[in-house]
C-alpha cells in the first residue's frame, strides 16, 4: 500500500523545456530527485532530447 501511494504522489519521467540550451524554469520551478528509499544505492538517470 505504501508504495502505491508514493507511487500517486511522484513521477517517473517529466517534460522540461530548454531554450538557447538552457533549461526553462520559473523563477520557483526547479528539478528535485526524491528516494523512497531508507538505504543509500546508486541511481541511473537517462536523458532523452528531442527537438530541431
Amino acid at each position: 500500500m505504501p508504495s502505491h501511494i508514493k507511487m500517486a504522489l511522484t513521477r517517473t519521467a517529466e517534460a522540461i523545456p530548454f531554450v538557447n540550451g538552457r533549461l526553462c524554469l520559473g523563477t520557483w520551478q526547479g528539478v528535485f530527485l526524491w528516494e523512497h528509499r531508507a538505504r543509500s544505492h546508486q541511481r541511473r538517470i537517462v536523458l532523452s532530447f528531442q527537438g530541431d
